[in-house]
């Protein structure tokens, strides 16, 4: 064996630790035994590899409120499932489940997500995320129209929601 054989084993074993590093365990960064609820309005939605995270204020009142920060599973199911950049907007009013930071109780894995307004439910179901709509629970702000390219298989076109 010469030194330039070594030299990348070396290299590539550096590099491997520090991309497994990178992508945490979700159980070494969020406490899986316990699941907590929040209700709070959509700041920011960043759509990044390799997990989106959403922010949402919540609070009593507008001058009242703390920011958490939400992460879901891979971007790439996610975009498998139908969600995009313009899933998830500013002012979209929220409800989550999902299990606290270890380290920072302000951080939340996504179980469950709804958006009332329009009947969106996110579900992650074991390793696999699952998007639909449900019947919308009110009108709290002005949404476009529902439609049912968010959901696989289903024919394209308006929903019909029924009350």
């Amino acid at each position: 064996m010469d030194f330039r054989h070594i030299a990348r084993c070396a290299a590539v074993v550096v590099i491997s630790s520090g991309l497994a590093f990178a992508h945490h365990s979700l159980a070494g960064v969020y406490d899986q035994s316990r699941e907590i609820t929040r209700e709070g309005v959509i700041t920011r939605f960043e759509f990044v590899n390799p997990h989106p995270f959403i922010t949402i204020a919540v609070g009593t009142s507008p001058k009242e409120t703390r920011p958490f920060t939400l992460e879901l599973d891979n971007l790439s199911e996610l975009t498998e499932i139908g969600v995009t950049t313009a899933t998830f907007k500013p002012g979209d009013r929220v409800i989550v489940s999902g299990n606290p930071g270890r380290e920072d109780q302000e951080r939340i894995y996504v179980l469950r997500l709804d958006r009332p307004a329009d009947g969106l439910h996110y579900e992650q179901v074991g390793y696999t995320p699952r998007i639909e709509k449900r019947p919308a629970q009110g009108t709290y702000q002005s949404a476009p129209a529902a439609t049912s390219s968010a959901l696989p298989g289903a024919p394209s076109g308006p929903l019909e929601i029924r009350r």
